[in-house]
């Protein structure tokens, strides 16, 4: 074949490709429309016209969130919505003919905050199903203590609804999951013992529920597997349970407000992945171990425990990737200027209040580039405010309740918010757009907001 003639074959081939593309693509498998018909015909609301597209004799694989992998079958439907002026963008209810569409492997039904019901009784007539993401419904009622009957599932996510009763033990059998989120409903009882079986699993989210006891024995099974952990904002109680330690690959574990109390076992410097970590609001004591190991940790919050830290923890100091450090409440007793980190320029959040803190931040906000929110309220810092070079970066400004003194600089302006109660300011304010709760308390601030200076 001389190269004219295999270009003219390479050029035909394209077409024909092209050509059967367009035929598939206008294609609809009947029992695939009749099931999304039947789901649009439930939408009482679609304020942005999401199924304006969705009509009889189309080609159903091009309407919008309809995904065909292979053929004409739907595969996927990926719906999702948000709220525009505080009304949600759909409505209504969701059908049990979407059971129609047999080839389906994954649901996306996300902050479609309007849509009501119990648990989706037709996603068990789905053969194929792998995927469920329910993120922000108002779905509720009791998960079904059937759900196991769904064996294909890796991902199952039904955060942020209206969920009630228990966790069925039933999802020990769902063996192939490696993402379960029940975040924000209002699950409650104890957490079952149905983790031995699920080999696979990588991130767990329970928290802000109603969730209470200890964790079961089977939890540590796992260890090899387990990278996001989430059961914050529960009434979990008892230790920190030691073998957390095993948790090689856990890069993120947040416990804060709940009920745990006793020590921080000493054996958490062997997370060595670990980067989110975050025990606030708990009844922890201390002393709190040496995580040197950990040397690529980027947020920490220990705050409102019983610690007496007495200082920042020197492997927090020497950190060149921490961006987020929270440590309200911690019994610090140290002089500001004594704690010199390695990543300042790193930072980009730190809340040190309700410490007992003297000295000058002078120095640190003056060279922290990236600094967005700075709070170091209910502490004995005392320190002209004039000297502060604010960050163009720099958002929130809480200095209340110390000893600043001097003048309230006019860059103070260009934050968004601001707090400097509490202390002996003195002198003419400048403009700006906070209010009089901001600066009260001083000696002898004056201008607007507050009473007008004496000539």
């Amino acid at each position: 074949m001389n190269s004219c003639s295999f270009t003219l074959f390479i050029l035909a081939a394209i077409i024909f490709l092209r050509c059967l593309s367009s035929t598939r693509a206008a294609t609809c498998h009947p029992d695939d429309e009749a099931g999304l018909l039947a789901f649009k015909s439930g939408i009482t609301r679609d304020r942005l016209g999401i199924f304006s597209q969705w009509k009889k004799g189309t080609p159903c694989c091009s309407w919008m969130g309809v995904i065909c992998i292979t053929n004409d079958r739907v595969t996927t439907l990926r719906i999702s919505g948000s709220t525009v002026l505080g009304q949600s963008v759909v409505s209504g209810t969701i059908s049990p003919s979407l059971a129609k569409l047999q080839h389906l492997e994954g649901v996306y039904f996300t902050y479609l905050q309007n849509i009501t019901g119990s648990f989706p009784q037709f996603l068990f007539k789905l053969p194929k199903l792998k995927y469920i993401d329910l993120t922000g419904t108002r779905l509720s009622g009791p998960l079904p203590t059937n759900i196991d009957a769904l064996s294909q599932l890796e991902e199952l996510i039904l955060e942020d609804n209206q969920f009630t009763g228990p966790i069925p033990t039933s999802i020990s059998n769902l063996t192939r999951l490696t993402w379960f989120s029940l975040r924000g409903n209002h699950i409650s009882g104890t957490i079952p013992d149905i983790f031995k079986s699920m080999t696979q699993l990588g991130f767990l989210a329970l928290s802000r529920n109603r969730l209470s006891g200890k964790l079961p024995p089977s939890f540590a099974s796992l260890a090899p597997s387990l990278v996001v952990l989430e059961l914050n904002q529960n009434n979990l109680s008892g230790k920190i349970p030691n073998y957390l330690s095993r948790f090689k690959e856990m890069s993120s574990l947040y416990l804060s407000k709940n009920q745990y109390s006793g020590v921080v076992p000493k054996s958490f410097a062997n997370m060595t992945k670990l980067n989110h970590l975050d025990l606030s609001h708990n009844l922890l004591t201390g002393p709190f171990p040496d995580l040197k190991m950990i040397d690529n940790i980027y947020a920490l919050d220990l705050s409102y425990n019983r610690f007496h830290l007495k200082t920042i923890p020197k492997w927090v100091t020497s950190s060149r990737s921490i961006h987020s450090l929270k440590l309200v409440k911690c019994g610090i007793k140290m002089r500001f200027e004594d704690w010199k980190p390695e990543g300042t320029k790193l930072f980009s959040d730190i809340n040190l209040s309700e410490n007992e803190i003297s000295g000058s931040p002078t120095w640190f906000l003056n060279n922290a580039e990236n600094l967005m929110e700075f709070q170091a309220s209910g502490n004995k810092l005392r320190f002209d405010m004039e000297k502060l070079k604010f960050k163009k970066s720099l958002r929130l400004l809480d200095m209340s309740r110390n000893l600043v003194f001097g003048k309230v600089p006019a860059t103070v302006a260009g934050l968004e918010k601001l707090n400097l109660s509490q202390n002996h300011l003195c002198g003419k304010l400048p403009v700006t757009k906070f209010k009089a709760n901001t600066f009260a308390g001083n000696d002898c601030l004056c201008g607007s907001p507050l009473s007008p200076c004496k000539a």
